[in-house]
């Protein structure tokens, strides 16, 4: 989950980043910048994380036909995480 959360923030403060840095290089090469637009920064940002979320929808696998076996702890004191399996269908 953590991955997820800091790939998300990544997609969110890249178009500021490379805003920025675009910036940065133009001051030291005697380019005038106009105003930081803000507006355009943040709609990118959105656009970006939209696209992070419906990529994450068509390409994430799916368990709806699964069972979660929750984690246990064995007899020698092992733990074993937690899965998810198939569920068994009744035979006819």
């Amino acid at each position: 989950m953590l991955r997820v959360i800091l790939i998300r923030s990544i997609l969110i403060a890249l178009p500021f980043i490379i805003w920025f840095a675009w910036a940065e290089w133009a001051k030291r090469n005697g380019r005038p910048m106009g105003a930081t637009p803000w507006a355009w920064l943040a709609t990118a940002s959105a656009v970006l994380f939209g696209l992070s979320l419906m990529f994450m929808v068509v390409f994430q696998s799916d368990n709806r036909g699964e069972v979660y076996v929750p984690a246990e702890v064995t007899e020698g004191g092992r733990v074993s995480p937690g899965r998810f399996e198939e569920k068994e269908t009744p035979a006819p």
